[in-house]
C-alpha cells in the first residue's frame, strides 16, 4: 500500500513590517534577511525557507536579538518507555 502524505502548508515570511536595509550588513533591520533572501522567498521551497530561517536564527544570536523561540529546541525528544517494574 502506498502512503500518501498531506503537503505541509507554506512556511510564512519572517517579515515584521520594518523594511529597511542596513547599508553596512546588507540585511533588513526588521527581519535580518538579505535582499537576495527577500527576493527568493515567494518561490522558495519549504526546505529553502527553513534554511533561511536557520540563518536568521544565527544572525539574531550574533546581533543579540534572540527570542524565547530561539532558545527552545525545535522538537521534543521522544520519551522512551521505562521498563515495567514487574518484569524480571
Amino acid at each position: 500500500m502506498t502512503e500518501s502524505r498531506i503537503p505541509l502548508p507554506d512556511i510564512p515570511s519572517p517579515c515584521v513590517g520594518v523594511c529597511a536595509v542596513n547599508p553596512v550588513s546588507g540585511h533588513c533591520v526588521g527581519c535580518l534577511r538579505s535582499i537576495e533572501e527577500i527576493g527568493i522567498w515567494p518561490r522558495a521551497s519549504n526546505e529553502e525557507r527553513l534554511a533561511i530561517l536557520n540563518e536568521l536564527k544565527e544572525r539574531r544570536r550574533a546581533a543579540g536579538r534572540t527570542s524565547a523561540a530561539d532558545q527552545r529546541p525545535r522538537r521534543r525528544a521522544r520519551r522512551t518507555k521505562s521498563p515495567d517494574k514487574n518484569d524480571g
